[in-house]
Formats: C-alpha cells, structure tokens, sequence
C-alpha cells in the first residue's frame, strides 16, 4: 500500500502502536502523508512564532488550496472531495502543527462551506463554494450569542421579513474568522414563524460590526470575534432554503463534533512525540531521562491513552464514511478524546521539567490550544448528558 518511507513516516517514534496506519485506503494514506509533510517542512518550524504573536498564518493558509485540502468531503466545485476517514486524518495532522491553523480551516470549510453545501440552493453552491474552495473567499459560521454558549437551541438573533430579503438584529460571539470572512453565515430566529434559518451575510453589508476578542490564552493565531448585526438587510438569494429549523444547525455541527475528536488526537499526538523525543534525549544524574522507570511509566501511561483515541477516530471514521455516525457517538468521541489529550499534554508538560512553558518545545502550546477544543463544539459537561440522555433516555437538562 506504501513505500517504506512512508511507512516509517506514519510510526515515527512509535505513535501508531496498534498499526492503525494499516487500517487505510490509498487514498486516506496520500491524504494523510501529504498532511504530514506539510505540517513538518512548513507548519512545525513557524506556529509557535504567530502564536506568540497572535498572527494570522496567512503564507499556512494560503497553501491549503494547494494541497487540494480545502472543501473536505464536499463533491465537486473544487472541493477536496475526501472520504470521512480521510478528512479526520487531515484534521489531524494539521493539529499536530498548529491548532490555529486547523481551527481555521474547520470553520472555513467544516462549517461555514458545509453549510452551503447541505442547505445552499443549487444556485448558491455554484456562487459561493469553487472560491471557497480555492480560499479566494474566507468564510464563517455564526452561531453562538453571548448569552446562549451551550444553549444555542435559545438564538435570540432575529430575522424580520422585508422587501426582497430579510433583516437581522442581534449580537453573535466567539466567530472564528468572524472580522475577516467574506461570507458569514448567520443562524437567526425568523420574526414570521420563529423557525431557525440560516442567512448568508456578505462582506461589506451595512449594520454588520465585527471587533476581535482580544486576550486569548488559547488558539492565539486564529481570531475570534464578537459581532453586532444593526439592522443587516440580507437578500432573498441569500438565505439557505435548506435551513428551516435547528434541526439543520445540528445537521451541519454533527460532523464538527467528530472534528474535535480528531483535532484532540493531533494535540495529543504532538505532546506525546515531543515528551518521548526529549526522555530519549535528556541527561539526568548522568543517564537518559527515559532509562527511569517512573518516564517510563509516565510515557506508556501516555501512550496508553492516545492509542484508544485513535481507535475512538478510527471507528468515528468509519462510521462517518458508512453514513453511521451519530452526533451522540461523536459527542462521545470528542468528549474521550478532549479528556484525555488534556492529560496526555499535562504530563508532557511536567516531564519536560521548565523546559515545558518555552514555546520551542510546542508543548506549552497544544497544552493551550486544547483548552479551547475542550469547551468549543459543546463542553464535556454538555457531551456528558447527552449521551446519558442517550443511554438512560432521561433528559438531565431543558
């Protein structure tokens, strides 16, 4: 299936000790090997600068198309058009060089272009996805409302109908891309019938004001915003016809949610490989950290976790591709695997002693990053009593 060098690329410093690898098409492997040397030769030597600087990794993103990574497995438009499996893998790898950079692509492709693609009009797909798709034009997915993180079923943002179109009044908050986008789609509660759509808001619209949160300790080279919507008049071409209830949002953040499983596993895997390479290389009382048996213990521990997040990945992978996948199955995914990866960084972090904090060893900063994967796409918390609500068919929350 692959040339030794690729398979060495895959297990590296025995991350894959269940040989996972083994379990891919062609087609995820070239997808996954094309990731894994972009985010090696280009992603690995510069994250850490603009996270410091809280910068956009634009000369990052502007390869992504080039890498045929954008659109994920949307068909057509000149989209990437990837399998489920290999869309985690590319989730992945991305992650395991620069959270930001992944955060980033997940909202331009993973939500505000899936969006379009499954709600969009046949007309609008034509529009908007292939300079989507080529990241001629950014997109953004607004949802959340300062007063409605985890309740988002509660949107108070409203459209009212108007000559030719609709008007939207509220606030939105933590909107990746949300100052930058091209295309903003906006969730909002109609005035008519109190039905839940989607409405796309252009760049430049009138009454739109966006401003960048500023003091993240967390995904600091992808901005988030918070948004004002004064009276934006959108028109009728732009609303989603396939947005007619929450029920659609949920449609479009199902497959975020298995997103975030697979991001946390890219974190984790970085944390874990940097943790190993520095024991191996560490002298200590005149001996390698790694000949102790409490490293030892520590890095198996490890190791430990991490293979059955990638088991977690591997069936929410094929699940996804079999047209299977629940969102309580991905809540699940992603609440393990956030979880663990958490740990994972935290004694990465502590094995590395005070080289831990400095940004050159990366581990610092995917201890960071995956502060906010844990809360985003629904908290653990959340994740929690769904999947009680699940199993015990008793709901623990409205």
């Amino acid at each position: 299936m692959t040339s030794t060098t690729d398979a060495r690329l895959g297990q590296a410093l025995g991350t894959d000790f269940f040989n996972v690898r083994e379990q891919f098409t062609d087609e995820q492997w070239a997808r996954f090997t094309a990731a894994r040397r972009f985010v090696d030769q280009e992603v690995v030597p510069a994250a850490a600068g603009y996270w410091e600087r809280a910068e956009i990794a634009w000369p990052l993103i502007r390869r992504l198309p080039e890498l045929g990574l954008v659109g994920e497995d949307i068909e057509g438009y000149g989209c990437a058009g990837m399998s489920a499996m290999a869309c985690g893998l590319v989730t992945m790898e991305l992650h395991r060089g620069d959270g930001s950079l992944g955060v980033a692509l997940g909202v331009h492709a993973g939500l505000a272009m899936r969006s379009i693609a499954l709600l969009g009009s046949a007309e609008q797909k034509e529009r908007w996805l292939p300079a989507m798709a080529r990241m001629e034009r950014l997109g953004a997915f607004a949802l959340t409302e300062p007063d409605h993180g985890s309740d988002s079923v509660s949107l108070e943002t409203s459209a009212a109908p108007a000559a030719g179109g609709w008007v939207l009044s509220g606030r939105k908050r933590w909107i990746g891309l949300g100052t930058l986008a091209d295309l903003v789609v906006v969730w909002a509660r109609s005035t008519q019938d109190g039905k839940v759509g989607a409405y796309v808001v252009e760049k430049g619209a009138p009454g739109y004001h966006a401003s960048v949160i500023e003091g993240k300790a967390s995904l600091r080279s992808v901005w988030q915003a918070d948004i004002e919507l004064d009276g934006v008049l959108v028109p009728e071409q732009n609303r989603l016809p396939g947005a007619r209830s929450f029920a659609d949002a949920t449609r479009v953040l199902a497959a975020t949610r298995s997103t975030c499983a697979w991001a946390a596993l890219g974190h984790a895997t970085a944390a874990y490989d940097a943790a190993l390479r520095y024991a191996l290389a560490r002298r200590q009382f005149g001996r390698p950290l790694a000949s102790f048996q409490i490293v030892q213990q520590r890095l198996v521990s490890m190791l430990a976790d991490l293979t059955a997040m990638q088991l977690y990945c591997l069936q929410i992978g094929r699940l996804a591709d079999a047209g299977r996948l629940t969102p309580t199955v991905a809540g699940l995914a992603k609440m393990h695997n956030t979880r663990k990866a958490r740990l994972i960084a935290a004694d990465a972090r502590d094995l590395l002693g005070g080289n831990g904090i400095l940004l050159d060893h990366h581990v610092a900063r995917h201890m960071a990053d995956l502060e906010a994967i844990h809360t985003f796409e629904g908290t653990e918390t959340i994740q929690t009593l769904i999947v009680g609500r699940d199993i015990t068919g008793i709901g623990a929350f409205a």
